[in-house]
């Protein structure tokens, strides 16, 4: 049995809904279907369709510019469905800055017409490493448990050691990656299998998976069985399936790697310095999906959920897919108070039912209590946030401060290295957002750090004018001083002699 490590603090949470049943149910194609071109950390897309253009299912519609996709931090997207472009403009993106991007407006027409050569079986017959990463960089996968990372760029075999597939789905409510361990298992582990191939030469691949998910523990461990008719890269690697206890925040990057290798990943270093590469199971299987089936992010599995929801469910939604058509497809109560995307705890909310379904979206919950009902008070100082932080932090001076608007105290308590779990929160019994304050600032450290490095960059501009024109100063300075002593050693004629008078 393999050794398991424990993070520090974390909480044991409960679900606050009915379970949900562990099938995944199709939602029909929505009439029109707005897909935004930034879905993603990193560059967005440039869209290459224009207005009245008819698209296939699968086909690009938005590039990452001239560089590619597997050489970028961006991603590629691609037509959902079959359709007509009725429009390229700016629109709301599920986003906590609620900000627009250029979105891609198709109307769909029903036939869910494939472009020639997708959606059918692939040989991988002696496809190389690179070719993988490239097909999947194209594929437009990106992290499917929330970061939205491009898959590409974790794909780069620099001395690459451990492999963790993260099933662990910490937060309450959530139930899409469950769903689909127990609904699809073999696209998990040959996902698991390719990229440990990509990856070319890993030690070890781990799949992590939640004790109280026993269900998809099985059904992982079974499907470790499946032989692949392409086994000359696949069948290689081994895959362990390993049972991790439930606390949260243990589905965290940094918090997973701790209690799988005992390993302590600082904030400030990315887990690739370490030689190790998390990836999502949903991001796994998508991957299986582009490698094998030739199909490209094209949907994903979201959980609906919450006491305004009439038949909450796990559904397969196609990308772009207005929201307000998947909570109807679930019978959900059109006068709901709140509705958020992600988990209770980590999930942002939304101002309107209307944003469309992105390849982040793994959770919608749809609530009748509102912000405004659940009563606050004043801290208490009882420390119970301190216990029960992750990151080894001390959450009640923090909030102090990010209360006073203190940057600098903020700063040297290491606010920048909150993961925003909301545990702090959740145990907090004044009920304070202490995460609303965190992020505040958070956002204002990053935006006084910008305008720091702007204004050096204008000092930087300013003093080296000013050396440029003194270096121009004293340069003409030698020049003429050259000139003069040249001219200082330039013989003088000789006078001409006179003419001799006529005697």
């Amino acid at each position: 049995m393999r050794t398991l490590w424990q993070f520090p603090g974390g909480v044991k949470l409960a679900d606050k809904y009915k379970p949900l049943d562990t099938g995944v149910n199709k939602i029909p194609i929505p009439p029109r279907l707005v897909v935004p071109l930034s879905q993603h950390i990193g560059t967005p897309a440039l869209p290459i369709v224009d207005v009245g253009d008819k698209v296939l299912k699968g086909q690009v519609i938005g590039h990452c510019g001239v560089q590619g996709c597997d050489t970028s931090m961006g991603s590629p997207i691609h037509a959902p469905t079959s359709g007509t472009i009725a429009s390229i403009e700016e629109q709301q993106i599920p986003h906590p800055s609620q900000l627009g991007m250029c979105s891609i407006i198709i109307d769909t027409d029903g036939e869910d017409r494939w472009l020639e050569g997708l959606g059918e079986e692939r040989s991988c017959e002696k496809m190389s490493p690179e070719k993988l990463r490239h097909i999947i960089a194209n594929a437009g996968i990106v992290g499917l448990g929330g970061a939205g990372f491009p898959a590409h760029m974790k794909l780069r075999p620099d001395k690459i050691s451990t492999l963790i597939i993260n099933g662990i789905e910490c937060e309450p409510e959530i139930a899409c990656d469950d769903a689909l361990m127990q609904s699809d298992p073999k696209a998990i582990v040959i996902g698991a299998r390719i990229l440990a191939y990509a990856l070319s030469g890993i030690e070890r691949c781990i799949i992590a998976v939640e004790d109280n998910k026993p269900d998809a523990y099985e059904a992982l461990k079974a499907a470790l069985h499946f032989k692949d008719p392409d086994s000359y890269f696949i069948a290689a690697h081994h895959v362990e399936v390993v049972k991790v206890p439930t606390l949260y925040p243990s589905g965290g990057e940094q918090q997973l790697i701790r209690v799988v290798t005992g390993e302590e990943i600082s904030r400030q270093v990315l887990p690739l310095e370490y030689g190790i590469v998390v990836h999502n199971v949903a991001t796994t299987a998508a991957i299986y999906q582009a490698v094998k089936k030739s199909r490209p992010l094209l949907s994903r599995i979201v959980t609906v959920t919450g006491d305004a929801v009439k038949k909450p469910q796990n559904c397969e939604v196609l990308l772009g897919t207005p929201m307000r058509f998947v909570l109807d497809a679930c019978e959900t109560r059109h006068d709901l108070k709140r509705l958020v995307m992600g988990g209770p705890m980590m999930g942002i909310a939304l101002s309107h039912d209307q944003l469309p379904v992105i390849k982040t979206t793994n959770c919608l919950i749809a609530s009748n209590e509102s912000v405004e009902d659940m009563q606050r008070m004043p801290c208490i100082r009882c420390g119970q946030c301190e216990q029960v932080c992750p990151a080894h932090l001390l959450p009640q001076q923090l909030y102090w401060y990010a209360r006073s608007k203190d940057l600098d105290k903020s700063d040297d308590y290491h606010i920048m290295d909150c993961i925003e779990c909301g545990a702090c929160a959740y145990v907090c019994p004044s009920k304070l957002p202490l995460v609303h304050f965190y992020r505040y600032a958070k956002g204002a450290l990053r935006q006084r750090k910008q305008q720091q490095q702007q204004a050096d960059k204008t000092r930087q501009r300013h003093e080296f004018r000013e050396f440029r024109l003194d270096r121009d100063k004293q340069e003409r300075k030698a020049r003429l001083a050259e000139k003069r002593a040249a001219l200082s050693k330039k013989p003088k004629p000789k006078p001409k002699p006179k003419a001799k008078e006529q005697e």
